[in-house]
């Protein structure tokens, strides 16, 4: 067991590659803080946190604060005198939460920071076409991913990445990068470095449903990487003569168009693409509201556009 004691504060699957990574090196995590267990479904049964899942299993002591800011909750946390707490995709917190462990509180962030920081970090990478990002350790400080760097790791973003598959690269690069980050935290064999910021840092705000609608049609390849930063997690649309149509997977062609920017070409039997001013983007899978996902060929068997 190492010596440190530590507060992990987590909620979705990407931080229980985390924890799972700080357990089974021995870590001595004393407590875990994850979301409060919240009604889902028609039935409105409680379900709980994948990180709650994982804690329960090994046995781990878990908190769940409906308000950090709660003088019971504060109390409690620093009653458990950790040495380091370990963030993960979890919310913000309070500088009476984050300032309390002796050395401080440390936040892995899935870009390479100063860009990207925000809430959808892997979604804008994608997005915005990069063809590398990765995963950042920093202490938190007052202001949200600005905060003293620790370490980081770089991951190439593959053309046939989309947000699912980049997404589940980085949490398992970004748990083993906290661990080694934990064990250079003991050791004393670390220099964290203050953040220089540009005004050519790119923002990952959250994604909100305006992201979602196609319809900026400049850029095939455009229209490709919006689609693929947000699949298989969000629903990309186009509507078309009133009516809605979720884009699952497509590719992008660049070549001279004739038509007019934004129109839809289809022989309603083999293909569907959309005209753009440099090339055409193929919707290669598609849904139609209240309708199953289906590849573009099996969707024209029983529809027309």
């Amino acid at each position: 067991m190492k010596n440190l004691r530590i507060a992990f504060f987590g909620t979705p699957d990407f931080a229980v590659a985390s924890l799972k990574k700080i357990v089974e090196n021995g870590w001595n995590v004393v407590a875990v803080i994850t979301a409060p267990d919240k009604p889902s479904g028609r039935g409105q049964q409680l379900s709980i946190s994948d990180v709650k899942k994982y804690a329960l299993e090994k046995n781990l002591p878990i908190y769940q604060p409906e308000k950090m800011k709660s003088a019971d909750f504060i109390d409690l946390y620093r009653s458990l005198d950790t040495d380091l707490a370990v963030v993960v995709a979890f919310r913000m917190m309070p500088e009476v939460i984050w300032s309390a462990p002796k050395i401080g509180t440390i936040n892995l962030h899935g870009s390479l920071l100063p860009n990207y920081r925000g809430a959808a970090p892997i979604n804008w990478a994608i997005i915005n076409g990069e063809k590398q990002t990765g995963v950042t350790t920093f202490f938190i400080n007052h202001e949200i991913d600005k905060g003293d760097l620790l370490f980081q790791k770089t991951c190439k973003i593959e053309d046939s990445d989309d947000f699912g598959t980049l997404y589940s690269k980085l949490k398992e690069i970004g748990a083993d990068l906290l661990n080694e980050t934990l064990a250079c935290i003991e050791s004393g064999n670390y220099q964290s470095t203050k953040q220089e910021f540009k005004p050519k840092d790119k923002p990952a705000p959250k994604i909100d449903k305006e992201i979602l609608e196609i319809k900026d049609f400049t850029s095939s390849e455009s229209i490709h990487n919006l689609v693929r930063g947000l699949i298989p997690v969000y629903k990309p649309f186009f509507i078309h003569r009133g009516k809605k149509y979720i884009v699952k997977n497509g590719y992008y062609s660049l070549e001279t168009v004739s038509e007019k920017s934004g129109e839809i070409l289809t022989d309603n039997s083999t293909f569907l693409k959309i005209a753009c001013n440099n090339g055409y983007y193929w919707v290669t899978e598609i849904q139609a509201e209240g309708k199953k996902p289906m590849d573009i060929k099996s969707f024209f068997n029983g529809n027309q556009i």
